[in-house]
């Protein structure tokens, strides 16, 4: 090391000593690093963005004849979740079930599928400069090879399909998937989740459904792929379009499933009013939930202040960092807060109580589930999404690019919004123009 380098390190260091004691230990307890004598706040390095491709366009390259009538609507919703390929820039990302609105009609809302004939995809992506484009696409089908599609699975449990306009009904289809989440497994194989079972979903290199894993006592009938009954039954109380949003792999191949919501156990009300949601983890080879976890979420003015509804909390991400390790995204549809928790065998709470939808109070319906002895996750902050600049509104996806930096992903909701508005006269979207986004976010410490 020449002289020169050895009188910097000297400078540096004489900086951070120069430093008060306690504002150091002031810097310290609240995460802020401190580098070459002053402190660094989480930031965003770069955001890119997907350009506009018809979304007819894009399934009929994928499965002809899917999509007749696109109605003005482009790729979006890749924003599900994001994982990485093991190649700088590129990443995995997963469609939810397609473009998907609400309509009210005679005063209760009706959810319509204005593109009925969209087939969920899993979307390679590369991220080079301010550009998002698309390497790769795979669409998810059935055993036989054709179109899953988005559609509600069960009539009385999932939402009844519409047309864009809520005035046609539309069939029920078993094989849909509402897909949220997204890894890839060392055999090339995806793993994803989906809300409407709940139910987690093995599907081979290329996208075709393998088994996908249910709450017991579902009774899903009609599939064309191979359906397992593997869950808690307890599942099946899964608050409308809140199932399955979040997944992780950990070192050694174990998943970790995050519940978006609290269960409406026993109750809507108490599902409402709850701040307790679950994360299971499943064993590929066992087949089965090897353990249940109950995260706690932070009051929602923390997590969005000035919202006052708790029932806007939602886990959305699920990231693994290392053996036992997880990064957990709760947020609301404007803010999001990332925390650590460590996945304990003291805090698994996998049993025939917590798991027995007729226990009283449930899970749910505690207060202070700590003060029950329940072992709730304990959290460390990594970072409010909320406070750093430049970070869009609904952020589903989360990677960890290296050891202090993030990829985000949004949602976009294929620019579509809630209400007749939505379309023109003419049935072609009035887009939001809201894009879907891939933001880096460097943090203020090493995760």
């Amino acid at each position: 090391m020449s002289p020169h380098a050895v009188g910097r390190r000297r400078v540096h260091r004489s900086v951070a000593i120069g430093l008060p004691l306690a504002v150091l230990a002031t810097l310290a307890l609240s995460g802020t690093a401190v580098a070459h004598g002053r402190a660094t706040e989480p930031r965003v390095t770069g955001t890119a963005t997907l350009g506009d491709i018809p979304l007819g366009t894009f399934s009929n390259s994928l499965l002809p004849g899917t999509v007749d009538d696109d109605r003005g609507v482009d790729l979006g919703g890749i924003g599900s979740d994001i994982y990485p390929t093991g190649r700088k820039g590129e990443f995995w990302t997963v469609t939810d079930r397609g473009p998907n609105g609400q309509i009210k009609v005679d005063g209760k809302k009706r959810r319509t599928f204005p593109v009925p004939g969209f087939d969920p995809a899993i979307v390679k992506i590369r991220v080079s400069g301010k550009t998002v484009r698309v390497v790769d696409s795979i669409p998810i089908t059935t055993f036989s090879g054709k179109a899953v599609t988005g559609l509600s699975n069960q009539e009385g449990r999932d939402e009844a399909p519409y047309s864009y306009d809520a005035q046609e009904p539309l069939a029920y289809n078993p094989n849909g998937l509402d897909t949220e989440g997204i890894v890839r497994a060392a055999d090339g194989s995806f793993w994803l989740v989906d809300e409407y079972g709940p139910s987690l979903v093995h599907v081979s290199a290329r996208g075709r459904v393998l088994t996908r894993y249910v709450p017991e006592g579902l009774n899903l009938t009609g599939t064309d792929y191979k359906v397992v009954e593997a869950l808690p039954a307890v599942l099946l109380h899964r608050k409308i379009n809140r199932g399955f949003e979040g997944l992780a792999q950990l070192e050694g191949g174990d998943l970790v499933i995050a519940l978006q919501s609290p269960l409406s156990l026993p109750d809507e009300d108490a599902g409402e009013a709850s701040r307790t949601t679950r994360l299971l983890r499943f064993s590929p080879k066992k087949q089965a939930v090897t353990a249940e976890y109950a995260y706690r979420f932070d009051p929602v003015d923390v997590v969005d202040p000035g919202e006052d509804d708790t029932s806007e909390l939602k886990i959305s991400s699920v990231v693994a960092v290392g053996h036992d390790r997880l990064l957990v995204e709760e947020r609301t549809d404007n803010a999001a807060r990332i925390h650590e928790v460590r996945l304990t065998r003291g805090a698994n709470i996998l049993s025939d109580a917590w798991d027995d939808d007729t226990t009283s109070p449930s899970l749910e319906e505690l207060d202070d589930p700590a003060a029950a002895d329940v072992p709730v996750l304990r959290k460390r902050l990594v970072v409010d999404l909320g406070k750093v600049a430049g970070v869009p509104g609904k952020i589903e996806g989360i990677a960890r690019v290296d050891d202090d930096t993030l990829a985000l992903i949004n949602d976009n909701d294929f620019g579509m919004t809630d209400g007749s508005e939505a379309f023109d006269a003419d049935g072609r979207l009035v887009d939001s123009d809201i894009e879907t986004t891939v933001t880096y976010v460097r943090l203020s410490n090493r995760i």
